[in-house]
């Protein structure tokens, strides 16, 4: 899908709320098999939109904060340390790592929000309670506040913490 590049059919009337649910038409979708069909379409795109991508179209969709959301999380321990693996609404299960780092932004509360990049630009938010769980995993060295798993360091901002 990443190497579709259908032509912009224009917008349409769906929106993926910041808290996960997804409307068409101001309507919520409810059938969870037809939000992940619609998930697997997705594609966020350099000029920051995103989209539902077929072979012969593209149309632009509304995203209040990151399309998906993290609503599971395990820790491993592998060999060669920690790894952590989300499953998000739309059912994909992700190891944050080098190919799926994770970050953090300023929460409205003071806080921080913490990402997964889930797949090309599409990242899953993690819900309050992963986030308070993932605060439980961060250590802190003469570097600062930081996050492992999968062999990759994810730095936690100071003022995030």
């Amino acid at each position: 899908m990443e190497r579709w590049n259908p032509d912009f059919c224009g917008d349409i009337d769906m929106v993926i709320k910041a808290d996960g649910t997804w409307l068409y038409q101001g309507t919520p979708i409810r059938r969870e098999a037809l939000k992940r069909l619609f998930s697997s379409v997705l594609r966020k795109d350099e000029d920051g939109r995103t989209y539902l991508v077929t072979p012969v179209e593209r149309l632009g969709i509304t995203v209040e904060d990151a399309p998906f959301v993290a609503v599971e999380m395990s820790r491993e321990d592998a060999g060669t340390g920690p790894v952590l693996t989300f499953r998000t609404d739309v059912g994909d299960v992700v190891a944050a790592g080098p190919e799926h780092p994770v970050r953090f932004a300023d929460a409205e509360d003071g806080g921080f929000r913490p990402y997964l990049l889930v797949r090309g630009r599409l990242e899953a938010a993690l819900t309050r309670a992963l986030a308070i769980d993932l605060a439980d995993l961060i250590e802190e060295d003469a570097a600062g506040l930081f996050l492992v798993s999968n062999g990759a360091r994810f730095d936690v901002p100071q003022d995030a913490a």
